[in-house]
């Protein structure tokens, strides 16, 4: 892991991505504090709607009213 002042950080911002994108990780820090880590992100994954469809199946009893005690214990009554 890489440890950069916020000047060489600024400065040399293109080289420590790169260092990202090779999976290192990279801190940044202020007066030998670190203050921000550097790492790579996962990549968005595409959403495929009707995946669970027929494999999750919601009851009626989903729908109805919350019992009186349970509704006051969600409101903090």
């Amino acid at each position: 892991m890489a440890v950069v002042n916020v000047h060489q950080a600024k400065t040399q911002l293109s080289r420590l991505l790169a260092q990202v994108e090779a999976g290192e990780e990279v801190v940044i820090a202020r007066r030998g504090n670190p203050v921000a880590r550097l790492v790579r992100c996962q990549p968005e994954t595409k959403r495929q709607p009707d995946v669970l469809k027929g494999k999750v199946s919601i009851p009626e009893s989903f729908f109805e009213p919350l019992p009186e005690e349970e509704l006051a214990s969600w409101e903090g009554r």
